[in-house]
């Protein structure tokens, strides 16, 4: 007894899918979530094969060449599995846990339904190491690349996954928060989804949990990938990558003792009230690198004369290092950047990998204070002008100008001839692959404008056909990416 609303637009037309899956509290936590899981991968099956096969087909599958690699990952994943089951046993009461367990039962229901076996588990289950669990791990895995001793990795030096911008317009009069997402083009098949979940906080608490209502984005996955939320607590979660450049911190990264990081976004979204709340349950058990911004428009007023404090939380994490705390006023630690390495690649690189001269980070500082509206948000989060900003040049690379150096990359126009000094600067298959935005107005009913696919704003849309990654897979793609922006609302 799920009630389940799916609206569904045709990839090719509007390049988003939707789906809503409503909960009802009558039922116990556990019935809810498997089948919500279920009756998601039920309606959604054919996107999440197809999503699978454009990013995930033969990554340790039985023929890959890193059998080792492959084998201490699924190790790793196995012992870390086991070790929160134990967890979760040893603390049945525990909220904490309890959504822990909740989280990896929607994900067998995932699996279930995809596979037309439903089987409501009685007790203990296993999942498989590679199967719906790689969909879920995303930076994590890549991450994993490097602890485990991977020899081709996936991340390249340099490369990023967001850029994300919070923005208080002139005379308080509106809070905007947008998110463009970095990614390998073939993760561009997308699906936005509303949760409105009826849990309980605990199995002894009658309290419903306070993330009970959730927006976000990707087939296959019960997070959100891209790592923007809106919540019904009032909270919007959003997150951009730190890369660790110091081998010294790997150490932190064991199987035991830690929480995989799409596990614990998810508890911290759906457990937390406030942003101080969201940061402590998501410090717990780290083993990471990330930098996570928690707005609290609850605290905002249009209009307000002053800035209140609690309004933005930003927490910053490195295997075994985690801060967070209130900045209103601010934003950066440098302790983690210290920690992570990246004070040395200043010295090899330049300034392309300090906290405040890298050309993104100018670029916004230049450009940020000509946002006035919801439009003028969408065009500094759409832009890309670098064959004509000076921000956007590159020292050492040839030609100078790079589509990398900006707001929203388009790394496939950079040339396969050029000259660059370090990998994230060369041409690939990666750069902004959408843009989100939601506002004082939008958020209460968890609406928000999106636009899919690498900007076409300043340069010429990508087209599969004519790029030089036509032979990728891209299965259920179009083949011209050339979407305007569209207001995203539910039906519930």
């Amino acid at each position: 007894q799920i009630h389940l609303y799916v609206y569904s637009l045709s990839v090719l037309s509007l390049s988003w899918s939707y789906l809503e899956v409503t909960t009802s509290g009558r039922y116990n936590d556990s019935i809810q979530v498997y089948a919500a899981g279920a009756v998601e991968a039920a309606v959604s099956s054919e996107l999440i094969y197809k999503h699978w096969m454009n990013t995930l087909m033969g990554y340790c599958s039985p023929f890959t060449f890193e059998s080792g690699f492959c084998h201490r990952l699924k190790d790793y994943i196995t012992t870390n599995l086991q070790w929160v089951r134990q967890q979760i046993e040893e603390h049945p009461h525990c909220p904490y846990w309890h959504q822990e367990w909740l989280v990896l039962l929607q994900l067998k229901g995932l699996k279930d339904g995809y596979n037309d076996q439903l089987s409501f588990p009685r007790g203990p289950f296993t999942l498989n190491p590679f199967g719906f669990l790689l969909f879920q791990m995303g930076g994590g895995l890549v991450d994993l690349e490097g602890d485990l001793n991977k020899s081709s990795q996936s991340r390249t030096l340099g490369s990023d996954s967001c850029s994300a911008l919070i923005k208080i317009l002139p005379g308080n009069k509106d809070l905007l928060v947008s998110h463009d997402i970095w990614n390998i083009y073939q993760a561009m098949l997308r699906i936005l989804k509303k949760y409105q979940f009826a849990y309980r906080v605990s199995p002894t608490d009658s309290d419903p949990i306070p993330g009970g209502t959730q927006a976000f984005s990707y087939p296959g996955s019960i997070f959100s990938g891209d790592d923007f939320y809106i919540l019904s607590t009032g909270l919007v979660t959003l997150e951009t990558s730190i890369d660790n450049s110091n081998p010294a911190l790997w150490k932190f990264v064991q199987p035991t003792g830690a929480v995989m990081e799409w596990l614990r976004n998810i508890v911290a979204n759906t457990l937390a009230a406030s942003g101080k709340e969201w940061a402590e349950i998501f410090s717990k058990h780290n083993r990471y690198n990330n930098q996570w911004m928690i707005v609290e428009y609850r605290h905002f007023t249009p209009g307000m004369t002053e800035t209140k404090e609690q309004l933005f939380t930003v927490l910053e994490q490195l295997p075994g290092l985690v801060v967070h705390s209130d900045k209103t006023q601010e934003l950066y630690y440098e302790e983690v950047f210290n920690a992570s390495g990246c004070r040395e690649l200043v010295k090899q690189f330049g300034p392309w990998f300090s906290l405040d001269m890298n050309p993104r980070t100018q670029i916004f500082r230049r450009n940020q204070s000509h946002i006035t509206d919801m439009d003028s948000m969408v065009r500094l989060m759409r832009y890309n002008n670098f064959k004509n900003d000076p921000l956007s040049w590159c020292e050492g690379c040839d030609p100078p100008a790079n589509g990398e150096n900006t707001i929203s990359a388009r790394s496939d126009l950079n040339p396969a001839n050029g000259t660059y000094p370090f990998g994230a600067l060369k041409q690939r298959p990666h750069g902004g692959t959408d843009m989100k935005v939601t506002s004082y107005g939008l958020w209460r009913e968890f609406d928000f404008l999106a636009a899919s696919g690498p900007t076409w704003d300043q340069v010429p849309a990508f087209q599969w056909s004519s790029s030089p990654y036509s032979d990728l897979m891209h299965i259920g793609h179009p083949d011209t990416w050339a979407f305007a922006p569209v207001n995203v609302t539910w039906s519930t």
